[in-house]
């Protein structure tokens, strides 16, 4: 636990530095490092499993498609920022399941069997880490894009600090018990009441917030939320809990692969938290949740 409160201590301000200041190309490279860092661990873990990753192909793919990100990140127009990014990434998505096919295919000839899991590894892990980090890049270009990424950020830590606490302390029906045995229906439902009072609050209070970083210089105008950019309340709450419902089901995902590959963390990158993976699980179902409601605004 020591270990653990002294890592968040040290990366928490460092993140919210980064997200507040940081130019987007900048926060472009460190989401895209972050990506290439989780996904070396997720293809480790797909070894327990039978498969030979590709994964020099996969660093290769992801390091391009973050490029395309930096790119898409130049153009100061929202909407035409998000436009690009939503055929972009489609369009590297479709593309991912063939371009490995072709990659597996030319790399084991002496061995046809392994090309198929190894290609279905790599795309999967382009969908599951690399396109969601990318995401989290674009939440930040959205109008009131510094207000919207903090927002979930707080809101999926908020869910986890209380899941892990009430549940340690209140929790008695085990939720998953083959694939997470700790976590409990009480740490569950507190982790949702938790990640809308803290979401909500941010919105509702998002004016004076937004003035306080101005006046201090850490975001522009653009970067914050004004009165009449700010949503409704119940928008809001529904918004928070399906966000805290998101991260909790990217929690157990990982924990299902984990589990399937007979380890506890995914890496010993964060002391106390364990690999990278371990620390973004929640966020990467999270993410597209409120990217998605921020590009329907948009488009409104």
């Amino acid at each position: 636990m020591i270990k653990r409160v002294a890592t968040a201590v040290v990366l928490i301000p460092l993140v919210l530095l980064l997200v507040l200041k940081a130019p987007l190309y900048v926060l472009a490279l460190v989401a895209g490092a972050v990506a290439v860092l989780a996904i070396a661990e997720f293809l480790k873990l797909v070894t327990p499993y039978g498969v030979k990753p590709l994964t020099l192909a996969t660093y290769v793919f992801v390091a391009l498609f973050f490029v395309f990100v930096i790119i898409a990140s130049t153009n100061r127009t929202p909407l035409v920022e998000t436009t690009a990014m939503i055929y972009g990434t489609a369009l590297a998505a479709a593309l991912a399941p063939f371009i490995f096919l072709a990659v597996a295919m030319r790399m084991r000839r002496a061995n046809l069997t392994s090309g198929y899991p190894a290609a279905a590894a790599s795309s999967f892990a382009f969908g599951y880490v690399a396109i969601p980090m990318a995401l989290l890049v674009q939440i930040r270009q959205l109008p009131a894009g510094a207000i919207w990424t903090i927002y979930t950020l707080l809101a999926v830590w908020a869910g986890d600090i209380f899941a892990y606490f009430v549940g340690k302390s209140l929790g008695r029906r085990r939720m998953s018990p083959h694939v997470s045995p700790k976590k409990t229906w009480e740490g569950a439902a507190a982790s949702i009441v938790a990640s809308v009072i803290v979401g909500t609050l941010w919105i509702q209070h998002a004016p004076g917030i937004s003035s306080a970083l101005l006046r201090s210089g850490l975001i522009g105008r653009s970067g914050g939320m004004w009165g009449l950019e700010q949503p409704p309340l119940w928008p809001i709450i529904l918004l928070s809990a399906v966000v805290n419902i998101a991260a909790q089901l990217g929690d157990l995902v990982e924990s299902l692969i984990k589990r399937g590959a007979g380890v506890k963390d995914s890496g010993t990158i964060l002391p106390g938290h364990g690999g990278m993976l371990d620390r973004i699980d929640a966020m990467l179902f999270a993410v597209p949740v409120v990217w998605a409601y921020g590009a329907w605004r948009l488009m409104q």
